[in-house]
C-alpha cells in the first residue's frame, strides 16, 4: 500500500541528486506502425516466458513418473505375475493419485491463468506520435518508452528525456541510494521509478535485458520455504532409505518361511509390507491442499504467486502494514486550507498550488491537489526550477519568478526556530492528533547551486488539510489478527499523531492515542535496540523505505515470521525481505512483481481470508500427514517382526489396501479440506514422529500378537485366516486414530468416522465381499477376538497420545 507519507507518494529512500532545475520532455513521434510489425516479426520483442505454472506435459510428467509411482509399479507386475489379481488392487492408487493430481493442477493453472490476466503489468510507449498504453510484453526493441514515479524499467536503453527522474537500483546492484538520470545515462530492467519523469529508447528487450541475464531476480520474489514441504520431503527421504533397506531383507525371508507355501506367497508378502511403508498420497494431498486454496483464494481475487506462499501465511505471527489503503481509503481529497500570511508576496495561494500541481509527480496528493486547483491559467507563470516529490525528502518545490515555493511535511520543512516556524508546525500537530494529514505550503529565496535541498529561511505561509477516510471494516479486520495472536505493527511516511490518531480508532493493541505512535526518525540503528523498540510499540510515522526493510530484518531476528503489505514502491524492497510479501493489485508494478501475493482489488479486509486459509491448510495437511505416518511406522514393524521370526507377513497386499482406504486415503481427503483454524507451530516433522511413532508400535504390536494367538491357540490354522484377526485388529485400532485426529469431533467428522465404519463392516462381515474381495475367513470367534484385541490396542492408543499431549 502507498507509503503514507504527506504526498502518499510511491517513493523510495535515498537521497536525491537531481538537479533542481527541470529538462523539458521533447515531444518525439517514437516507432511507426510498420516500424512495430517488422520487430514482432523479427521477434524483436519483450515477451519473456517466465511461466508461474507448469506445461501440461510438465504436469503429467511430474504427477506419473515419481519414484513411488515407479516403485507401486513394479510392485503391481510382481503381484499380477503371480496371478492373485485380487492383491493388485493398489495398483489402482496409481491411477487415481495420477489422475487427481493432474485433473487438478490443470484447472488450478487454468484458474491462475485467468485471474494473471488482471495483474498483467503495463508500459506507456509513444508510437506514431501518440503515447499509448500496452502489455509489457508487447515492447519492441527501439520503443521509446515513457516513465514516472512507480514505474519498474522494462527494458535496458538510455535515457531520451528527463525531468526530476530518480532510479533505485538496489534490487540490482544492492545500493539503495537512488541514482539521478538525465539524458544519455542507461537505465536497466528491474530498477524502480522513485521520483520525476522521462523517456528511454528499449535497446535490449526480452531476454536480452540485464535483468533476464541475471534471471530475472528483480522481478522474481526468491523461492518460499515452507516447513511442510521441507518436512515432508525429509520423512520420503528417510522411508526410502528404509524401504532400500527392509526391502530385500524382508524377500529373503518371506522365502525361507515354512508358513508361505511357494513363491506367490513369499512375493505377495513382500509386496504387502512394501506398500505399507510407502506414502503412496501424501504427496498429492500435500499438493491437492494447496492448490484448491490457491483456487479458493483465486475466487476472492487474491493471486498466488508462489505455491509455498499458501502455508507461509499460517506461519505469519507480526504484519506490518500502511495506513493509506490500508486502514483508510487510499483516495485522498483536498479538505481546506489554514492561512497564515495575508499577502503571501502577492500570489495567491492557490495559484501556486495548481503550478505546483501541474507538475510530473502521480501521487495521492498530487491528484488531490490537481482536482481541487485544476492547471494553471494561461496568464499564470511557468515554472522556471523544479524539484519533484520523493519520499526521501517528503517535500517538493517550485520556483516561479524571484520565489522557491515548498509544499511538505511541516516539521521536515520548517527547520527554524522563528516564531512563525514554530507556531505553523506546533498548529499542524494540532491537526495530525486528530487524524488529519497536514501539509505546509512555504516561500523562500530560491538557492544559488539549483541543489535539490531547501531554501534558506523558509516562510510558512498556509497549512494544507487533507482528508481521508477510515475504512468501516479496518477495526473487524485489526480485531481478527489480534484474536489470531498475529501482533500488528502499523508503519507510515506521516505524521506519528496522525498515524497514532488513526491507528487507535480502528483499535490497533498498544495505541490508544496520538501520542503512542513513535517518530521513525528517532529509532535506533542497532537491529536488537530497534526490535526491542517494536516490542513495545505498534505504530510508527515517518518511516523511510530503509527502515521499513530495517524493521522486517529486526522482527526475523527475534524469530518472527513477517508479513508485509505494500503498494508503493518504497515498499518493494521490504515486501521482498519479507517471509511473505502481499501486494495491492493498484499498487506500483515494482510493488506487485516482488510479491508472493496480489490483492487484485486491493481490499485489505481479504488478508484475514487468506491467512485463515493458510492455516486451514497447513494444519489439516500436518494431520493428514499424522495418519500416512502411523501406516508406514506399522507396516515398519511389522516387517522387521515377521523377518527376525521367519513368519508370513500379518496381511495381503489386498487387506492393506482396504484399511489404507478407510482409514487414511479416504478420510485423509475430507479431514485435509475440511475448516481449520489451528495456529501454525513450528516443529512439523517432531511433532508428526511423536505422534506417529508409539501409535504405529502398538498398532502393530497388537495386530502381530492376534495374528501370532490365532497360530498357537489353533496350530491347523491357515495364514488366510491369521490375517483376518490381523486385519480386523489394525482396521478398528486405525479407525480409533483417525477419530483422535478428527478431535473435536463436528457432525460432519462423526458422519465421515461412522461411513468408514459401516463401510469396515461391511467389508468384514458381509462373506462375498470379506472372502471373495478382501480375502477375509471371518468367523464369530475370529471376529471376537479380534475386537477383543483391537480393545486392548484402542485403550494403548489413547494413553500414549493423551502421554504424548501431556509432554
Amino acid at each position: 500500500m502507498q507509503d503514507a507519507d504527506p504526498h502518499g507518494t510511491t517513493g523510495t529512500t535515498g537521497t536525491s541528486g537531481t538537479a533542481a532545475g527541470s529538462v523539458a520532455l521533447a515531444p518525439t513521434r517514437g516507432l511507426t506502425a510498420a516500424q512495430v510489425a517488422e520487430r514482432v516479426a523479427a521477434g524483436r520483442t519483450n515477451a519473456l516466458q517466465v511461466r508461474t505454472s507448469r506445461t501440461f506435459g510438465q504436469i503429467v510428467r511430474a504427477n506419473v513418473f515419481t519414484f513411488f509411482n515407479g516403485l507401486l509399479g513394479v510392485l503391481f507386475v510382481a503381484v499380477v505375475a503371480t496371478g492373485r489379481w485380487p492383491n493388485a488392487l493398489f495398483g489402482l492408487v496409481i491411477l487415481t493419485n495420477s489422475g487427481i493430481g493432474i485433473v487438478q493442477e490443470v484447472r488450478a493453472r487454468r484458474t491462475l491463468d485467468r485471474l494473471a490476466l488482471l495483474n498483467v503489468t503495463q508500459a506507456r510507449v509513444v508510437r506514431d506520435g501518440d503515447s499509448t498504453q500496452i502489455d509489457v510484453a508487447s515492447v519492441v526493441q527501439d520503443d521509446l518508452v515513457l516513465l514516472r514515479t512507480g514505474d519498474q524499467v522494462l527494458a535496458d536503453g538510455p535515457v531520451t528525456a528527463a525531468d526530476g527522474l530518480e532510479v533505485d537500483e538496489s534490487l540490482l546492484t544492492g545500493e539503495s541510494d537512488p541514482v539521478s538520470k538525465t539524458p544519455g545515462d542507461q537505465v536497466r530492467s528491474g530498477s524502480i521509478v522513485v521520483a520525476g519523469t522521462g523517456e528511454f529508447e528499449a535497446r535490449a528487450v526480452g531476454a536480452e535485458t540485464y535483468a533476464a541475464r541475471l534471471a530475472a531476480e528483480a522481478r522474481r520474489f526468491r523461492v518460499t520455504r515452507s516447513e511442510l514441504v521441507a518436512g515432508t520431503t525429509r520423512l520420503l527421504r528417510w522411508i526410502s532409505v528404509v524401504l532400500l533397506i527392509v526391502a530385500p531383507v524382508l524377500l529373503w525371508t518371506q522365502f525361507r518361511t515354512a508358513d508361505n507355501e511357494d513363491w506367490r506367497d513369499a512375493v505377495t508378502g513382500t509386496v504387502a509390507a512394501v506398500v505399507g511403508m510407502i506414502p503412496e498420497g501424501l504427496v498429492l494431498l500435500t499438493s491437492l491442499a494447496f492448490m484448491l486454496a490457491i483456487v479458493t483464494l483465486a475466487r476472492r481475487k487474491t493471486l498466488v504467486q508462489e505455491l509455498p506462499a499458501v502455508e507461509g501465511l499460517a506461519r505469519v505471527d507480526v504484519v506490518c502494514l500502511d495506513k493509506t489503503g490500508t486502514l483508510t481509503h487510499g483516495d485522498i481529497v483536498f479538505d481546506r486550507l489554514e492561512p497564515l500570511l495575508d499577502d503571501p508576496a502577492g500570489r495567491r495561494v492557490e495559484e501556486v498550488l495548481a503550478v505546483l500541481a501541474a507538475g510530473s509527480d502521480s501521487n495521492a496528493t498530487a491528484e488531490a491537489l490537481r482536482a481541487a486547483f485544476g492547471t494553471p491559467a494561461p496568464t499564470a507563470p511557468r515554472a522556471s526550477a523544479r524539484v519533484p516529490f520523493s519520499s526521501a525528502r517528503k517535500w517538493q518545490s517550485v520556483t516561479v519568478d524571484a520565489t522557491t515555493w515548498v509544499l511538505g511535511a511541516p516539521e521536515l520543512v520548517l527547520l527554524d526556530a522563528d516564531a512563525p516556524s514554530v507556531a505553523a508546525r506546533s498548529r499542524a500537530d494540532e491537526l495530525a492528533a486528530g487524524g488529519e494529514r497536514v501539509l505546509v505550503l512555504a516561500r523562500g529565496v530560491p538557492r544559488d547551486d539549483h541543489a535539490p535541498a531547501l531554501p534558506a529561511r523558509l516562510l510558512p505561509v498556509a497549512l494544507l488539510v487533507l482528508a481521508e477516510n477510515i475504512r468501516a471494516d479496518a477495526a473487524a479486520t485489526m480485531r481478527y489478527f489480534t484474536d489470531q495472536g498475529v501482533a500488528l505493527k502499523v508503519l507510515s511516511g506521516d505524521n506519528p499523531r496522525t498515524v497514532g490518531a488513526v491507528a487507535a480508532a480502528v483499535g490497533v493493541p498498544g495505541v490508544s492515542g496520538p501520542d503512542d505512535a513513535v517518530d521513525a526518525r528517532t529509532l535506533p540503528d542497532d537491529p536488537d535496540e530497534l526490535a526491542a523498540v517494536l516490542d513495545r510499540s505498534s505504530a510508527f510515522g515517518r518511516v523511510s523505505a530503509h527502515q521499513k526493510r530495517a524493521f522486517v530484518a529486526a522482527l526475523q531476528r527475534r524469530g518472527h515470521v513477517v508479513a508485509m503489505t505494500g503498494d508503493g514502491v518504497n515498499d518493494a524492497l521490504a515486501l521482498k525481505d519479507a517471509d511473505i510479501g502481499v501486494a495491492m493489485g493498484n499498487g506500483s508494478p515494482a510493488t506487485r512483481a516482488v510479491a508472493q501475493l496480489v490483492l487484485l482489488d486491493g481490499r485489505f479486509d481479504h488478508l484475514p481470508e487468506v491467512v485463515a486459509e493458510g492455516r486451514r491448510v497447513i494444519a489439516n495437511i500436518e494431520r493428514a500427514a499424522y495418519l500416512f505416518l502411523v501406516k508406514n511406522v506399522y507396516s515398519l514393524v511389522l516387517s522387521v517382526i515377521t523377518a527376525t521370526t521367519l513368519v508370513a507377513y500379518p496381511l495381503a497386499p489386498i487387506q492393506l489396501t482396504l484399511i489404507s482406504a478407510l482409514t487414511i486415503g479416504i478420510p485423509g481427503f475430507f479431514l485435509a479440506l475440511g475448516p481449520n483454524s489451528r495456529r501454525y507451530l513450528p516443529g512439523f516433522v517432531g511433532r508428526a514422529l511423536r505422534f506417529a511413532v508409539p501409535i504405529g508400535v502398538v498398532t502393530a504390536g497388537c495386530a502381530f500378537a492376534g495374528y501370532r494367538i490365532v497360530r498357537v491357540v489353533d496350530p491347523g490354522a491357515s495364514v488366510a485366516e491369521a490375517r483376518t484377526v490381523t486385519t480386523i485388529v489394525v482396521l478398528v485400532v486405525s479407525l480409533w486414530t483417525l477419530s483422535i485426529l478428527a478431535r473435536p469431533l463436528r457432525a460432519w467428522k462423526l458422519a465421515l468416522l461412522t461411513a468408514m465404519v459401516v463401510l469396515g463392516a461391511t467389508a468384514v462381515l458381509i462373506p462375498p465381499i470379506a472372502h471373495r474381495i478382501f480375502l477375509l475367513e471371518t468367523t464369530p470367534y475370529r471376529l471376537l477376538g479380534a475386537l477383543a484385541m483391537a480393545a486392548i490396542g484402542i485403550v494403548l492408543v489413547e494413553l500414549v497420545h493423551r502421554l504424548g499431549v501431556k509432554r
